[in-house]
């Protein structure tokens, strides 16, 4: 994006939103580093849940008295919202979990539990979170199929002739990571699906660091599940999203049973209500649920190609700041369309969680630690790495204070 493109994003506008970028510590203003982890919430997410305890609360699909019809419609036209938000063909489509890690969980069990055996093969990426490559891997033991990894280069991208070698006709399923986490890397993920549909095997996508800040669209990329959580996109922590082709999910047996997912029951036997509701047993995510689809009307009305190019624009200056800095690695390919909106990096002689310690000092909050990608640190040799994540909301003038305060990590240990 250009310049002037940029300005024309109101950042500040945009800032006012948001009571807790107004938070002081000794004097000093948070600067919000950490959204790869959770983003902050903007007031009119915090309005709408809000709005919805004060004058809507109630079970949902369980009463005909007003309050419960009127959460019970709230309820199902957030599952609309989030179709359209990322072109799913309708309702029936999208499942909410409590987060990108349970729907991962619900297809591994609901789905790998009962066609994954011996001879069979579920290929994932080095760069996998362990919301996928620990959850596969269980799964792998519990049915004796093989779980292999895509290879990453020395650019942190994948290995996209490894990834041809190992997706073949023994492959069930594919599980890739959309934009990792910790190397920013996005990954072709259409085309790793189209390579897993060659050979009759099923993708899913982890597209938790990817819908907060891109245009997706699940049609477009024909991945047959695709994830995400509500905390990293503006909206409400305890709200994920599995989206899964109808005809998949119409195939699947629950993995978690009880009220409101049943169609009949007797003490012999029982029966699955719809979709998406057999996936959904239990009192559900009904505030959360408000919330999510409040940020996806927040998030639209920005744009998400603006938010995208606002994101990486600042992500761009932070990776140059970092790498004028002699004594810094930084991990992940170089700024440009296959890299998001994060950097991870480390200082010489200084310790991730040592670094995150003094920028805490400055009132900065960065990540520190394996980011829940402890193999890909092995290979890369590190024990943790320092992450700082933007969002629609960071500036440059943030970025300097954090590359500003680096000098204080080095005379401490110098």
């Amino acid at each position: 994006m250009s310049q002037q493109n940029l300005e024309s994003l109101d950042v500040g506008a945009i800032r006012d939103e948001f009571p807790i970028l107004e938070r002081e510590f000794d004097g000093q203003q948070v600067v919000y580093l950490d959204n790869a982890a959770t983003t902050q919430t903007p007031d009119p997410v915090v309005d709408a849940m809000s709005d919805y305890y004060r004058e809507s609360n109630a079970n949902i699909h369980r009463g005909i008295h007003h309050l419960s019809q009127e959460a019970s419609i709230l309820y199902e036209e957030a599952h609309d919202r989030v179709a359209e938000f990322i072109n799913a063909d309708g309702r029936e489509e999208v499942i909410f979990t409590k987060n990108t890690t349970e729907s991962e969980n619900l297809v591994a069990y609901a789905w790998g539990l009962n066609e994954l055996g011996p001879g069979d093969r579920v290929v994932l990426t080095e760069m996998e979170h362990h919301a996928s490559l620990v959850t596969w891997q269980q799964i792998g033991e519990k049915t004796g199929a093989d779980v292999e990894y895509i290879r990453i280069d020395d650019d942190g991208r994948l290995d996209m002739d490894h990834a041809r070698e190992l997706i073949d006709d023994d492959t069930a399923i594919l599980s890739a990571v959309h934009v990792s986490n910790t190397l920013g890397t996005v990954n072709p993920v259409s085309e790793l699906t189209d390579l897993a549909h060659e050979h009759g095997a099923l993708s899913f996508i982890d597209g938790a660091q990817a819908v907060p800040n891109r245009p997706v669209d699940v049609e477009a990329i024909d991945a047959d599940f695709y994830a995400f959580s509500g905390h990293k996109m503006a909206g409400p922590t305890g709200i994920g999203v599995l989206y899964g082709k109808q005809h998949l999910l119409e195939e699947m047996e629950p993995y978690l049973y009880g009220g409101g997912m049943i169609r009949k029951v007797t003490y012999e036997e029982s029966t699955w209500g719809d979709l998406p509701w057999k996936f959904e047993p239990g009192t559900p995510q009904i505030a959360e649920a408000v919330g999510l689809e409040a940020a996806i009307d927040w998030l639209e009305d920005i744009g998400m190609e603006r938010i995208q190019a606002h994101e990486e624009e600042i992500a761009r200056y932070a990776y140059e700041q970092l790498e004028s800095e002699e004594d810094v690695e930084i991990y992940g390919p170089e700024p440009g369309p296959d890299r998001g909106g994060l950097v991870s990096f480390n200082v010489e002689g200084v310790h991730a969680h040592d670094l995150a310690s003094i920028m805490n000092d400055h009132t900065i909050a960065v990540r520190a630690g394996d980011h829940c990608t402890q193999p890909l640190h092995d290979k890369l040799g590190v024990p943790a790495s320092t992450r700082a994540s933007f969002y629609v909301y960071n500036t440059r003038e943030e970025v300097d204070k954090l590359v500003a305060a680096l000098d204080d990590a080095r005379q401490l240990f110098a």
